[in-house]
Protein backbone atom coordinates (compact mmCIF):
# COMPACT_ATOMS: atom_id res chain seq x y z
CA UNK A 1 0.00 0.00 0.00
CA UNK A 2 3.08 2.25 0.39
CA UNK A 3 3.74 2.07 -3.22
CA UNK A 4 0.49 2.60 -5.29
CA UNK A 5 1.45 5.72 -7.65
CA UNK A 6 -0.76 8.49 -8.29
CA UNK A 7 -2.20 7.30 -11.85
CA UNK A 8 -3.26 3.70 -10.41
CA UNK A 9 -4.47 4.97 -6.88
CA UNK A 10 -8.71 5.90 -8.51
CA UNK A 11 -8.69 1.79 -9.31
CA UNK A 12 -6.43 0.48 -6.26
CA UNK A 13 -7.45 -0.56 -2.73
CA UNK A 14 -6.31 1.24 -0.33
CA UNK A 15 -7.17 -0.86 2.91
CA UNK A 16 -6.42 -4.02 3.24
CA UNK A 17 -10.09 -5.14 3.90
CA UNK A 18 -11.32 -3.92 0.71
CA UNK A 19 -8.44 -5.82 -1.09
CA UNK A 20 -9.52 -8.74 0.79
CA UNK A 21 -12.83 -8.34 -0.31
CA UNK A 22 -12.04 -7.89 -4.21
CA UNK A 23 -11.60 -12.05 -4.42
CA UNK A 24 -15.04 -12.24 -4.03
CA UNK A 25 -16.90 -9.01 -5.19
CA UNK A 26 -14.67 -7.42 -8.06
CA UNK A 27 -18.05 -5.12 -8.99
CA UNK A 28 -17.71 -2.98 -5.48
CA UNK A 29 -13.92 -3.20 -4.92
CA UNK A 30 -10.82 -2.12 -6.39
CA UNK A 31 -7.69 -4.22 -6.86
CA UNK A 32 -4.81 -5.16 -4.31
CA UNK A 33 -1.73 -2.97 -5.08
CA UNK A 34 -0.31 -6.94 -5.53
CA UNK A 35 -1.93 -6.82 -8.54
CA UNK A 36 -0.47 -3.43 -10.28
CA UNK A 37 1.42 -3.61 -13.45
CA UNK A 38 4.48 -6.30 -12.85
CA UNK A 39 7.12 -3.01 -13.02
CA UNK A 40 5.21 -1.26 -10.09
CA UNK A 41 5.05 -4.63 -8.49
CA UNK A 42 8.98 -5.12 -8.93
CA UNK A 43 10.09 -2.05 -7.90
CA UNK A 44 8.32 -2.37 -4.26
CA UNK A 45 9.71 -5.56 -3.96
CA UNK A 46 13.30 -4.55 -4.93
CA UNK A 47 13.02 -1.51 -2.45
CA UNK A 48 11.91 -3.88 0.66
CA UNK A 49 14.63 -5.89 -0.26
CA UNK A 50 17.40 -3.67 -0.41
CA UNK A 51 15.98 -2.00 2.58
CA UNK A 52 16.48 -5.16 4.32
CA UNK A 53 12.80 -6.66 4.65
CA UNK A 54 13.59 -8.94 2.52
CA UNK A 55 13.10 -12.71 2.93
CA UNK A 56 16.02 -14.92 3.82
CA UNK A 57 16.97 -15.66 0.10
CA UNK A 58 16.98 -11.79 -0.78
CA UNK A 59 13.15 -12.28 -2.33
CA UNK A 60 9.82 -11.57 -0.67
CA UNK A 61 7.06 -14.39 0.14
CA UNK A 62 3.91 -14.35 -1.88
CA UNK A 63 0.84 -16.15 0.03
CA UNK A 64 -1.80 -17.40 -2.39
CA UNK A 65 -2.84 -20.47 0.04
CA UNK A 66 -4.70 -17.79 2.36
CA UNK A 67 -6.33 -16.76 -0.79
CA UNK A 68 -7.70 -19.42 -2.75
CA UNK A 69 -8.61 -23.10 -2.38
CA UNK A 70 -6.09 -25.63 -2.83
CA UNK A 71 -8.60 -27.21 -5.52
CA UNK A 72 -8.50 -24.02 -6.95
CA UNK A 73 -4.87 -22.81 -7.10
CA UNK A 74 -3.98 -26.53 -8.89
CA UNK A 75 -6.75 -25.89 -11.38
CA UNK A 76 -5.81 -22.27 -12.46
CA UNK A 77 -1.76 -22.52 -11.41
CA UNK A 78 -1.05 -26.44 -12.43
CA UNK A 79 2.70 -25.35 -13.54
CA UNK A 80 3.30 -23.11 -10.79
CA UNK A 81 2.12 -25.42 -8.25
CA UNK A 82 4.23 -28.26 -10.21
CA UNK A 83 7.62 -26.07 -10.27
CA UNK A 84 7.29 -25.30 -6.88
CA UNK A 85 6.58 -28.77 -5.68
CA UNK A 86 9.55 -30.25 -7.50
CA UNK A 87 12.09 -28.18 -7.85
CA UNK A 88 11.97 -26.09 -4.08
CA UNK A 89 9.60 -28.73 -2.42
CA UNK A 90 7.14 -25.81 -1.55
CA UNK A 91 3.29 -26.86 -1.64
CA UNK A 92 2.05 -23.12 -2.52
CA UNK A 93 -1.69 -24.65 -1.42
CA UNK A 94 -0.43 -24.74 1.57
CA UNK A 95 2.69 -22.34 2.50
CA UNK A 96 3.93 -19.15 0.82
CA UNK A 97 6.85 -19.07 -1.67
CA UNK A 98 9.65 -17.19 -2.39
CA UNK A 99 9.82 -14.90 -4.96
CA UNK A 100 11.92 -11.61 -6.51
CA UNK A 101 12.06 -9.67 -9.82
CA UNK A 102 14.41 -10.48 -12.93
CA UNK A 103 14.83 -9.65 -16.08
CA UNK A 104 11.80 -10.66 -17.92
CA UNK A 105 11.84 -9.03 -21.29
CA UNK A 106 14.12 -7.02 -23.06
CA UNK A 107 12.96 -3.30 -24.35
CA UNK A 108 15.81 -2.63 -26.49
CA UNK A 109 17.18 -4.38 -29.34
CA UNK A 110 18.89 -4.26 -32.72
CA UNK A 111 17.13 -1.48 -34.90
CA UNK A 112 15.05 -2.49 -37.77
CA UNK A 113 13.40 -0.77 -39.93
CA UNK A 114 9.98 -1.09 -39.48
CA UNK A 115 8.54 -2.06 -43.26
CA UNK A 116 10.93 -5.03 -43.81
CA UNK A 117 12.31 -5.42 -40.29
CA UNK A 118 16.50 -5.39 -42.08
CA UNK A 119 18.78 -4.38 -39.93
CA UNK A 120 21.78 -2.46 -40.86
CA UNK A 121 23.76 -5.41 -41.72
CA UNK A 122 22.76 -6.27 -45.44
CA UNK A 123 21.38 -9.12 -45.22
CA UNK A 124 19.89 -9.49 -41.50
CA UNK A 125 16.72 -9.31 -40.15
CA UNK A 126 15.47 -9.28 -36.83
CA UNK A 127 11.78 -9.39 -35.32
CA UNK A 128 10.41 -10.09 -31.67
CA UNK A 129 12.19 -9.41 -28.39
CA UNK A 130 15.46 -9.66 -30.25
CA UNK A 131 14.80 -6.19 -32.40
CA UNK A 132 14.06 -2.89 -30.69
CA UNK A 133 11.59 -0.09 -30.73
CA UNK A 134 8.47 -1.76 -30.53
CA UNK A 135 7.34 -1.57 -27.45
CA UNK A 136 8.70 1.81 -25.61
CA UNK A 137 9.70 1.44 -22.27
CA UNK A 138 7.21 -0.92 -21.04
CA UNK A 139 5.56 -3.80 -22.86
CA UNK A 140 2.37 -4.47 -22.25
CA UNK A 141 1.12 -8.31 -21.55
CA UNK A 142 0.64 -10.30 -24.18
CA UNK A 143 1.99 -7.88 -27.22
CA UNK A 144 5.00 -9.81 -27.41
CA UNK A 145 3.12 -12.26 -29.70
CA UNK A 146 1.22 -9.80 -32.18
CA UNK A 147 4.85 -8.27 -32.72
CA UNK A 148 6.07 -11.49 -33.92
CA UNK A 149 3.57 -12.39 -35.78
CA UNK A 150 3.20 -8.99 -37.65
CA UNK A 151 6.65 -8.41 -37.83
CA UNK A 152 7.55 -12.39 -38.17
CA UNK A 153 6.28 -12.32 -41.31
CA UNK A 154 7.47 -8.94 -42.74
CA UNK A 155 10.99 -9.81 -42.06
CA UNK A 156 10.17 -13.50 -43.50
CA UNK A 157 8.99 -11.67 -46.38
CA UNK A 158 11.72 -9.46 -46.97
CA UNK A 159 14.53 -12.15 -46.06
CA UNK A 160 13.27 -14.24 -48.62
CA UNK A 161 12.98 -11.26 -51.55
CA UNK A 162 16.79 -10.45 -50.76
CA UNK A 163 17.96 -13.98 -50.87
CA UNK A 164 16.32 -14.14 -54.40
CA UNK A 165 17.25 -10.91 -55.57
CA UNK A 166 21.00 -12.05 -54.26
CA UNK A 167 20.90 -15.51 -56.07
CA UNK A 168 24.48 -17.16 -57.09
CA UNK A 169 25.96 -14.01 -56.43
CA UNK A 170 25.61 -14.00 -52.63
CA UNK A 171 28.29 -13.01 -50.32
CA UNK A 172 31.51 -15.15 -49.81
CA UNK A 173 33.71 -16.09 -46.57
CA UNK A 174 37.76 -16.48 -47.03
CA UNK A 175 39.00 -19.29 -46.11
CA UNK A 176 41.44 -17.29 -44.01
CA UNK A 177 38.51 -15.76 -42.21
CA UNK A 178 36.94 -19.00 -41.45
CA UNK A 179 39.96 -20.66 -40.13
CA UNK A 180 40.63 -17.68 -37.60
CA UNK A 181 36.95 -18.35 -36.38
CA UNK A 182 37.89 -21.96 -35.60
CA UNK A 183 41.16 -21.10 -33.83
CA UNK A 184 39.10 -18.15 -31.90
CA UNK A 185 36.22 -21.37 -30.94
CA UNK A 186 38.17 -23.97 -30.14
CA UNK A 187 40.96 -21.82 -28.03
CA UNK A 188 39.18 -22.61 -24.34
CA UNK A 189 39.84 -26.55 -25.17
CA UNK A 190 43.80 -25.54 -25.77
CA UNK A 191 43.93 -23.10 -22.87
CA UNK A 192 45.29 -25.02 -19.68
CA UNK A 193 44.67 -23.16 -16.06
CA UNK A 194 42.28 -20.45 -17.50
CA UNK A 195 39.11 -18.71 -16.28
CA UNK A 196 35.87 -21.02 -15.29
CA UNK A 197 32.94 -20.08 -18.49
CA UNK A 198 31.02 -20.42 -15.20
CA UNK A 199 32.83 -18.22 -12.62
CA UNK A 200 32.35 -15.61 -15.36
CA UNK A 201 29.25 -16.03 -16.07
CA UNK A 202 27.80 -15.95 -12.60
CA UNK A 203 29.81 -12.91 -11.68
CA UNK A 204 28.59 -11.16 -15.11
CA UNK A 205 24.39 -12.00 -13.61
CA UNK A 206 25.69 -10.88 -9.82
CA UNK A 207 27.03 -7.55 -11.44
CA UNK A 208 23.87 -6.82 -13.66
CA UNK A 209 21.46 -7.71 -11.05
CA UNK A 210 22.74 -5.62 -8.67
CA UNK A 211 23.84 -2.69 -10.45
CA UNK A 212 22.10 -2.60 -13.13
CA UNK A 213 18.59 -3.79 -11.78
CA UNK A 214 15.34 -2.35 -11.72
CA UNK A 215 16.48 0.55 -9.37
CA UNK A 216 19.59 2.26 -11.03
CA UNK A 217 22.21 4.85 -9.59
CA UNK A 218 24.66 6.08 -11.71
CA UNK A 219 27.45 5.61 -9.18
CA UNK A 220 25.99 1.53 -9.01
CA UNK A 221 26.27 1.39 -12.90
CA UNK A 222 29.69 3.34 -13.07
CA UNK A 223 30.30 -0.29 -11.17
CA UNK A 224 29.11 -2.23 -13.27
CA UNK A 225 30.54 -1.16 -16.52
CA UNK A 226 33.66 -1.52 -14.24
CA UNK A 227 33.29 -5.18 -13.48
CA UNK A 228 32.01 -5.75 -17.18
CA UNK A 229 35.36 -4.33 -18.60
CA UNK A 230 37.27 -6.62 -16.09
CA UNK A 231 35.17 -9.77 -16.75
CA UNK A 232 35.88 -9.28 -20.65
CA UNK A 233 39.96 -9.15 -19.77
CA UNK A 234 39.32 -12.28 -17.69
CA UNK A 235 37.16 -13.81 -20.51
CA UNK A 236 40.65 -13.77 -23.13
CA UNK A 237 41.82 -17.32 -21.71
CA UNK A 238 39.10 -19.28 -21.06
CA UNK A 239 39.24 -23.08 -20.37
CA UNK A 240 36.85 -25.78 -20.78
CA UNK A 241 37.15 -29.82 -20.66
CA UNK A 242 35.70 -32.49 -22.30
CA UNK A 243 34.55 -32.88 -25.72
CA UNK A 244 32.81 -30.52 -27.99
CA UNK A 245 29.64 -33.04 -28.19
CA UNK A 246 27.35 -31.56 -25.94
CA UNK A 247 29.38 -29.39 -23.80
CA UNK A 248 27.76 -26.60 -22.29
CA UNK A 249 30.82 -24.98 -20.98
CA UNK A 250 32.16 -24.60 -24.60
CA UNK A 251 28.88 -23.35 -25.52
CA UNK A 252 29.01 -20.68 -22.16
CA UNK A 253 32.47 -20.10 -23.50
CA UNK A 254 31.48 -19.41 -26.92
CA UNK A 255 28.41 -17.15 -25.67
CA UNK A 256 30.30 -14.78 -23.16
CA UNK A 257 31.41 -12.32 -25.26
CA UNK A 258 27.62 -11.51 -26.16
CA UNK A 259 26.44 -11.41 -23.54
CA UNK A 260 29.12 -8.98 -22.04
CA UNK A 261 28.64 -6.53 -24.89
CA UNK A 262 25.27 -7.24 -24.40
CA UNK A 263 25.40 -5.96 -20.42
CA UNK A 264 27.86 -2.77 -21.21
CA UNK A 265 25.11 -1.95 -23.80
CA UNK A 266 22.23 -1.86 -21.21
CA UNK A 267 24.61 -0.34 -18.79
CA UNK A 268 25.58 2.48 -20.82
CA UNK A 269 21.97 3.27 -22.36
CA UNK A 270 20.82 3.22 -18.83
CA UNK A 271 23.49 5.48 -17.02
CA UNK A 272 23.15 8.00 -20.40
CA UNK A 273 18.81 8.10 -19.83
CA UNK A 274 18.59 10.58 -17.08
CA UNK A 275 15.12 10.08 -16.28
CA UNK A 276 12.36 7.34 -15.06
CA UNK A 277 10.25 5.66 -17.74
CA UNK A 278 8.71 2.42 -17.54
CA UNK A 279 10.76 -0.49 -16.91
CA UNK A 280 13.58 2.25 -16.16
CA UNK A 281 13.27 3.60 -13.02
CA UNK A 282 16.61 6.20 -12.01
CA UNK A 283 16.81 6.46 -8.33
CA UNK A 284 18.92 9.70 -8.98
CA UNK A 285 16.18 11.12 -11.52
CA UNK A 286 12.77 9.49 -10.45
CA UNK A 287 10.31 11.96 -12.82
CA UNK A 288 10.03 11.38 -16.04
CA UNK A 289 11.14 13.77 -19.15
CA UNK A 290 8.66 14.59 -21.73
CA UNK A 291 10.55 17.30 -23.13
CA UNK A 292 14.02 16.01 -23.99
CA UNK A 293 14.17 12.01 -23.61
CA UNK A 294 10.55 11.31 -24.73
CA UNK A 295 11.79 12.40 -27.85
CA UNK A 296 14.34 10.50 -28.59
CA UNK A 297 16.23 7.05 -28.46
CA UNK A 298 19.70 6.25 -27.15
CA UNK A 299 21.73 4.06 -30.24
CA UNK A 300 24.47 2.15 -29.30
CA UNK A 301 26.98 1.34 -32.19
CA UNK A 302 30.22 -0.96 -32.15
CA UNK A 303 33.10 0.25 -34.08
CA UNK A 304 35.99 -1.42 -35.82
CA UNK A 305 38.20 -0.87 -32.18
CA UNK A 306 35.34 -3.14 -30.65
CA UNK A 307 34.50 -0.33 -28.45
CA UNK A 308 30.77 0.84 -28.59
CA UNK A 309 29.79 4.34 -29.22
CA UNK A 310 26.64 6.31 -28.01
CA UNK A 311 24.59 8.88 -29.37
CA UNK A 312 21.16 10.28 -29.47
CA UNK A 313 18.64 9.80 -32.38
CA UNK A 314 15.40 11.85 -32.75
CA UNK A 315 11.84 9.74 -32.62
CA UNK A 316 10.39 9.70 -36.03
CA UNK A 317 7.05 11.81 -36.19
CA UNK A 318 4.21 9.27 -36.58
CA UNK A 319 1.81 8.55 -39.90
CA UNK A 320 -1.14 10.87 -39.01
CA UNK A 321 -3.69 7.82 -38.72
CA UNK A 322 -1.16 7.31 -35.52
CA UNK A 323 -0.80 10.39 -34.39
CA UNK A 324 -4.62 10.99 -34.24
CA UNK A 325 -5.18 7.70 -32.03
CA UNK A 326 -2.38 8.79 -29.91
CA UNK A 327 -4.65 12.34 -29.70
CA UNK A 328 -8.00 10.71 -28.71
CA UNK A 329 -5.85 8.49 -26.37
CA UNK A 330 -5.00 11.88 -24.31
Amino acid sequence: FDYIPEFFKAETADSEAEADRWYEDKRNNRRPPELLPRDEVARAINNEIKEGRGSPHGGVFLDIASRRSAEYIKKRLPSMYHQFRELAEVDITAEPMEIGPTCHYVMGGVEVDPDTAASRVPGLYAAGEVAGGMHGANRLGGNSLGDLLVFGKRAGEAAAAHAGAVGAAGPSVSEDDVASAARTALAPFETEGGENPYRIHHELQDAMQDLVGIIRREQEMQLALKAIHDLRDRCRTLSVEGNRQYNPGWNLALDLRNMLLVSEAVALAALERKESRGGHTRDDYPMTDYDFWGKRNVVLELGGDGALGLYHQDLPEPPPELAGLLEEDH
